[in-house]
């Protein structure tokens, strides 16, 4: 806070604002994902051994799939019936596949794909292939494994114990990977995010559930899935609503509303309008209120139709006279087609508010399921989920124990859609539904959650990192009003104390490869941001990708990381120019010396990326199982 505070109230270079304020603004934006990383590990819980598995509990196991091959789903099933405890496996074939419907008979085990009812409506992904499954089963509670994550045979009796407590919802186990060498060029393993992190957040009841390698319980899910049903039918109920009040005052000011008739129907309506928003503030049931209003709008829509046709018969009789004869043929098609002319019918109002309170959308047709269980707002429907159980008061268990084994991408293309995917996720949740404004959460639940969430905004910051020293070494311009000697005697005691912090939480793990990777995949962090935030706020499509599980080969690699080499080059091209600067005589020596160190720390970052590129996939060592 001393070196923070320092930056923002004596060290700005308002002579060179347009770098100066991002640079600041940069480190405040690091500064916070710092401090939200303490308040993570400040309650890092180390759970003891835990309860015994009770007995008799209904347990399914859910293998999903896309578009994964037969020998690797068949290779997890198999596991999967190994399992210790009694339960029942599942195929989820999201792929609708004839030879895995049939394999799946011959291996004895379930086969779920998705029905007719799916067919022109939304999917969603792998939370639509859950909430499939939800629907055609029935076990107390659920293990869930992706394609390639392989069970080991306890994994049950390890995890049931835990929901003794009846208000666990679900127990999240990690995940590992076997095709990762020790070198793990990739960055795939998350040794510190699955150990000190979760661990943090299962100190504050905020352990996240990832989609994988975790039991969850039925009776949570389906109590979030009646609340969403309620939450949609309310939301539909008042949108019909307020675009009938909106028709109605507009019919109300319009030449419609001066017939006397329709002046007293259309307020009659608005009064029924009243009515049932009141009833639904009462909490009355929905089905029944909604019912009422649409009875109501046929009763006054009847009763105006009668009046304007007793009206018109009586017309039509005084101009036939009492004998009817002698009096020219009449021709009412022209008026009786005006007055069926929507727009110019004096019933055009009511018949747009009958046809709106009768689209009341109770069952949610637009959905092939009325009940979600699974939360369906991100194209990563684990962290969704998981925040609302909390927030709806359930809690949750991080169990640090490897009882699964995983396939990690081999290629670095696959990593880059894989971490794409999670960070898009991870910010439509963001964007639709804040922790930080979420009801239910404790504020520690909030910050957990947030803490996430404000990690991958750190494409902004990296870039800033990256301009800031190429600033200096072109042009000799310093975001900093301060010496050399005064920045280095505030700055290095903040950035030793900040290395000392993630050498001490991460309790000897190694953290290297990941801090790289967090840095290089800026584009990553960047693109993720804009996408998602095109996608909840203008509706622009996201492309959900299957992660490969095989190597994906790519014919020039290189476009993969095109944005990272052209910031390697302008680095690169930035320290020749200032030591040039230095031997003219023209350059600030202390200075240039700190930035070219930052210019060789972030060159280090990217050069992960070099092994990436090379990265062929994973061969085993001789020896290793």
């Amino acid at each position: 806070m001393n070196y923070l505070a320092w930056r923002w109230l004596f060290s700005l270079n308002w002579d060179a604002v347009w770098i100066a304020v991002p640079l600041v603004l940069a480190e405040t934006y690091s500064v916070i994902d710092v401090g939200l990383f303490a308040l993570t590990m400040w309650r890092a819980r180390r759970r003891p051994e835990p309860p015994v598995a009770p007995e008799g509990l209904t347990v399914d196991v859910f293998v999903t799939t896309y578009n994964e091959s037969l020998e690797l789903v068949l290779a997890t099933v198999e596991a999967a019936k190994r399992i210790d405890y009694p339960h029942r496996v599942w195929v989820l074939d999201d792929g609708n596949r004839e030879e895995l419907r049939i394999a799946a008979a011959e291996t004895g085990v379930g086969y779920l794909t998705r029905g007719a009812d799916w067919d022109g409506r939304p999917r969603h992904a792998k939370a639509g292939n859950l909430n499939n499954a939800m629907m055609a089963t029935d076990g107390e509670f659920m293990l869930i494994l992706d394609a390639d994550q392989v069970p080991s045979p306890e994994i049950l009796d390890r995890t049931l114990g835990y929901f003794f407590d009846p208000r666990v919802a679900f127990v999240q186990t990690p995940q590992t990977f076997g095709n990762v060498g020790r070198s793990d060029p990739l960055g795939s393993d998350a040794p510190l995010f699955y150990g000190p992190i979760q661990q943090g957040k299962d100190g504050w009841n905020a352990a996240f559930f990832c989609g994988s390698n975790a039991v969850l319980r039925r009776e949570a899910l389906m109590q979030l899935a009646i609340a969403g049903y309620v939450r949609e039918v309310e939301r539909s109920v008042d949108k019909a609503l307020a675009r009938a009040g909106g028709i109605l005052r507009q019919a109300a000011h319009s030449d419609t509303g001066r017939d006397p008739v329709l002046s007293v129907a259309l307020s009659s309506l608005e009064g029924a309008i009243e009515e049932t928003h009141d009833a639904l503030r009462r909490g009355d049931p929905i089905g029944l209120v909604t019912f009422e209003l649409q009875q109501r709008v046929d009763e006054i829509s009847r009763d105006v139709v009668a009046i304007q046709l007793h009206s018109l018969a009586v017309d039509m009789q005084a101009l036939a006279g009492p004998a009817g004869d002698g009096l020219p043929a009449f021709d009412y098609s022209d008026a009786i087609d005006e007055l069926s002319t929507g727009g110019a019918s004096p019933l055009a109002a009511l018949a747009t508010v009958q046809s709106l309170v009768r689209s009341i959308n109770v069952d949610l047709s637009d959905e092939a399921l009325p009940l979600m269980p699974l939360a369906t707002i991100s194209v990563t429907e684990d962290m969704a989920t998981a925040m609302r159980l909390h927030a709806a008061g359930w809690r949750s268990v991080y169990h640090h124990e490897e009882l699964a084994v995983g396939l990690a991408p081999e290629d670095l293309g696959t990593m880059l859609k894989q971490r794409l995917r999670w960070a898009q996720g991870t910010m439509q949740v963001m964007f639709r539904e804040n922790p930080l404004v979420q009801k239910g959460l404790s504020v520690a639940q909030r910050l957990m959650y947030f803490a996430t969430m404000w990690s991958y905004l750190s494409g902004f910051a990296v870039l800033v990192y990256f301009a800031a020293p190429v600033v200096f070494l072109l042009f000799g311009i310093l975001p900093v009003s301060a010496g050399a000697v005064e920045f280095l005697a505030r700055f290095l005691p903040f950035f030793l104390v900040n290395q000392l912090f993630f050498l001490v939480t991460s309790r000897g793990i190694p953290t290297r490869r990941g801090r790289q990777y967090s840095l290089a995949l800026f584009p990553v962090w960047l693109r993720a941001t804009v996408t998602a935030a095109a996608n909840v706020f203008f509706r622009v499509p996201l492309d959900f990708v299957v992660t490969p599980k095989t190597v994906q080969r790519t014919a020039h690699p290189w476009r993969l990381v095109g944005p990272q080499i052209l910031v390697a080059a302008v680095l690169v091209l930035a320290s020749g120019i200032g030591l040039a600067r230095i031997l003219l005589g023209i350059g600030e020596p202390v200075g240039t010396a700190v930035n070219l160190v930052w210019v060789g720390v972030d060159l280090a970052a990217l050069g992960v990326l070099y092994r990436g590129l090379r990265y062929r996939g994973f061969v085993p060592t001789k020896g290793a199982s």
